[in-house]
């Protein structure tokens, strides 16, 4: 290989970037649009849920149980109803997503040690939201519930008595369970993916189609010092877009970042490779710009959103889809990234995915320079 000749493809990759652009728009302000769109509306945080109530009775105990409802962060009242018709109408307008009705006889059945009924409505055309909403309503209804029985021990023995567990949770890594801290890093390596299979899938099926694509096949150029030339302007170009990522995150949206920094942009430079040397294949193979970008987008977007761990959990898959998952390298940089921005740990622990990245880099890398031929038709 001589570096010379690869300088030179390098330096007119650069020059024709800087000629173009548009290129420099998509590669530069796309990222930081993404990121702020996906940072700012993609939110998995499920709080001041809207609350209706019909308390028939009106009691001083029935207004205690539904105070610990208002006073939490997770529920909004917006105010009481006065029968099953007003209750309905406020879930069909969407006015609440949630209704408790509480009986007439809530206070005096609770008084005389019986168990009361208390009816919970709650908006399942959001699955999701619904089960989480459940979740918040059962945890209130269990702490009123031991708070009672508390009480009537108390009354019943003349002395306080503690509950017999004393559960204290710890969350680690992500203490406050904000769905920011790792949403932003897992959209990071989605979008990263993304754009620099973009640009490379552009490279060589635009040499085809304006026609220069013949006078480099006359130059004394070998396909690995063309393919690794045009390679490098767009690394550079990764690298500046992992940077800015990693400021965005840090500074605009405080998360947490726990990790070695030169670990992390080794890792992105690592994962920028593969995604680059996957989208200059898709360039050789597609010969055509709208054909390369729209399998560029195909194979690393939907993959990368889908069936990295980002959105969806990949135990929760089906067991074919799992198996699918191994052959995405977004799978490996987002627990790349996760790892080091929310946990803090090393290759010690890593070593799996970066081996994953390293050979798969490679191997594709070198497709690349077999698939390409210097030669017309």
């Amino acid at each position: 290989m001589n570096l010379r000749r690869l300088w030179a493809i390098a330096r007119k990759e650069a020059i024709h970037i800087r000629r173009d652009p548009r290129s420099l728009i998509l590669a530069i302000g796309i990222p930081m649009m993404m990121i702020i769109l996906f940072g700012y509306a993609l939110t998995l945080d499920v709080d001041r849920v809207p609350l209706v109530a019909w308390d028939q009775g009106g009691t001083p105990l029935s207004r205690d149980f539904l105070a610990r409802f208002t006073a939490s962060r997770y529920f909004d009242f917006r105010g009481s109803v006065a029968n099953y018709r007003e209750l309905e109408r406020a879930i069909d307008t969407r006015e609440a997503a949630i209704a408790l009705v509480l009986p007439p006889d809530f206070a005096a059945n609770l008084s005389a040690h019986r168990a009361t009924p208390v009816q919970v409505t709650v908006d399942g055309s959001d699955s999701n939201t619904a089960a989480l909403v459940l979740g918040y309503t059962a945890a209130v209804t269990a702490t009123f519930n031991q708070q009672i029985a508390l009480e009537q021990i108390q009354r019943t023995t003349g002395r306080a008595t503690a509950p017999p567990l004393d559960l204290r949770a710890r969350v680690w890594f992500n203490p406050d369970l904000e769905s920011k801290n790792f949403i932003i890093p897992g959209i990071i390596a989605v979008i990263m993916g993304l754009i620099a299979a973009l640009l490379t899938s552009l490279t060589v099926a635009g040499e085809w189609e304006r026609g220069t694509m013949e006078q480099l096949i006359s130059t004394p150029v070998k396909p690995a010092e063309l393919i690794l030339g045009k390679l490098l302007p767009y690394f550079g170009i990764g690298m500046v877009d992992v940077l800015i990522a990693v400021l965005m995150a840090v500074f605009l949206f405080h998360v947490p970042l726990r990790g070695s920094v030169p670990l992390l942009f080794a890792m992105s430079a690592l994962f920028i490779v593969c995604t680059l040397a996957q989208g200059i294949l898709i360039s050789i193979l597609a010969r055509q710009q709208l054909l390369a970008s729209q399998l560029a987008m195909v194979s690393t977007f939907l993959p990368a959103f889908l069936l990295s761990g980002f959105t969806f959990a990949i135990a929760n898959m089906p067991v074919p889809v799992q198996v699918i998952t191994h052959i995405v390298p977004a799978r490996y940089f987002v627990a790349l990234v996760k790892g080091i921005f929310l946990r803090g740990v090393g290759l010690e622990a890593l070593w799996p995915d970066a081996l994953f990245l390293l050979v798969f880099a490679t191997v594709v890398t070198g497709l690349a320079i077999g698939k390409f031929k210097k030669r017309l038709g």
